[in-house]
């Protein structure tokens, strides 16, 4: 399916409101603070939320203390997340008491979720709007009502409509998010996303292509695609994710492309030959596995086996040979035998991911693994977590062991708070590499000479 646009005339209306918030609030000068849980896709909606707060004369707010208008953008895949997100509203009552003036408001994926906008609206009377995943594009106009004193529910789907020409604050100046896809259609038994971003939609080809080019003239040189599963890019339509990794490939100015995440089971050979065949396609994969139990798998709905991962990871390596692999594990799934977590053990060692995302399963209202009977006491979950990180531990350091002496190409990310001259950035594998050097060299590409290795990353220096 096609993601659709929102139509023009909406989106000047929401401009026209844009420019009367800023002329109300021009002599107060009011900052903004956003707190955003959860994955890349919410990573990218903030930056967009953000856009939108500076459109209309809001200034960022160097902490949440100082912030005249809060904003929690929500995720709900796991339970710690939510219930953080909770105690973290709550501590804002009696702030809120004593600053009339003080907006709250709350969005992203948890808000969409049947009722919860409802309750938490009864919850928190002090919260001033909740707003769904569909209708960012609204924000000036609750934001206008927030400043009349309204609250607002805004969840309507809106036909899952888009608005990707909303403007955006980003937080590189070289690297950005591009989204190529919004919602799911593979109903994994434990996951709340398909329900709360929607179906799968895919931008049109030539849409993603002309922002990575626009990205590009503004001087971003590595874009990060973005989708529940990059890997179904195009259903229903004429292309490909191999064909838009070929399009961005063409992109003038851009000089690495990375994406996530992937599902095995759209993982085709085409798109294996692409990665390897287009220059600036990085030579990482976030392919999740979930589980090394078939049996799992399957009441996961996860519509592979065991045995077709590993195909696909041979036929991967073989391909390109020198690609990275993450990924990402969940213990303690209903009806989780220590068998089934011996295999998903067995896997981990046999593949050597370069890292892994572990979690305990968390049960999700709304979801079928939530009604599933074997549910896996927390001590047993908790246990089986430290058995598999312990595992990942040691594959990550012997991972990291065969880079000694590599010398490869850095994006340079950053500098450490605490030794300024100690930058970092990764190598095209998504390899984290520290060395020396100085902060004027953020946003460029330099090669480094890894000469040491740490937990989780490398060591080196800068030729």
């Amino acid at each position: 399916m096609i993601a659709k646009q929102i139509e023009p005339e909406r989106l000047q209306r929401q401009q026209a409101i844009s420019r009367q918030v800023k002329e109300q609030i021009s002599s107060r000068s009011p900052t903004y603070y956003i707190e955003t849980y959860g994955c890349q896709m919410n990573v990218r909606d903030s930056q967009t939320i953000a856009g939108l707060l500076e459109q209309m004369g809001y200034l960022p707010a160097a902490s949440k203390e100082e912030a005249k208008v809060i904003l929690f953008n929500t995720c709900c895949v796991r339970d710690h997340a939510e219930k953080r997100l909770l105690a973290n509203i709550g501590a804002l009552k009696e702030r809120k008491d004593g600053e009339e003036d003080l907006i709250i408001g709350i969005c992203g994926c948890m808000m969409q979720q049947p009722d919860t906008a409802k309750k938490v609206m009864n919850r928190f009377p002090f919260v001033n709007f909740v707003f769904g995943t569909n209708v960012l594009w609204r924000l000036p106009e609750i934001i206008q009502c927030a400043l009349s004193g309204e609250r607002v529910t805004a969840t309507e789907e809106e036909g899952f409509a888009i608005a990707e020409d909303l403007p955006a604050q980003r937080d590189s100046q070289y690297s950005a998010f591009v989204n190529i896809t919004f919602g799911c259609d593979n109903f994994c038994t434990y996951c709340i996303v398909p329900y709360v971003r929607g179906r799968e939609r895919s931008r049109a080809l030539v849409d993603v292509v002309e922002e990575v080019r626009s990205l590009a003239s503004s001087g971003i040189s590595e874009v990060t695609l973005l989708g529940q599963n990059v890997n179904s890019y195009g259903k229903g339509m004429d292309v490909d994710f191999a064909d838009l990794l070929k399009a961005v490939n063409g992109v003038d100015g851009i000089r690495r492309i990375r994406y996530m995440s992937s599902h095995p089971k759209d993982l085709s050979p085409r798109l294996m030959e692409a990665i390897a065949q287009n220059s600036k396609v990085c030579h990482h994969m976030h392919l999740p596995m979930q589980s090394g139990s078939t049996e799992i798998l399957r009441r996961m709905n996860r519509n592979y086996s065991r045995e077709k991962y590993l195909q696909l990871v041979d036929k991967l390596r073989t391909v390109v040979p020198d690609i990275e692999l993450t990924t990402d594990v969940i213990v303690g799934f209903p009806g989780e035998t220590e068998q089934d977590f011996l295999d998903t053990l067995s896997l981990m060692d046999q593949v050597g991911f370069s890292a892994a995302f572990t979690f305990k399963y968390s049960p999700r209202k709304g979801t079928r693994a939530a009604d599933m009977p074997d549910q896996i006491p927390e001590a047993v979950k908790k246990e089986r977590l430290q058995r598999l990180n312990d595992l990942q531990t040691r594959k990550t350091r012997e991972n990291n062991q065969k880079y000694l002496g590599h010398r490869g190409e850095v994006l340079v990310e950053g500098f450490d708070q605490r030794e300024q001259t100690l930058l970092f950035g990764k190598l095209g594998t998504f390899k984290m590499v520290y060395f020396p050097g100085d902060k004027g060299l953020l946003g460029t590409y330099q090669t480094v000479t890894v000469t040491d290795t740490a937990k989780n990353s490398l060591l080196g220096q800068m030729e």
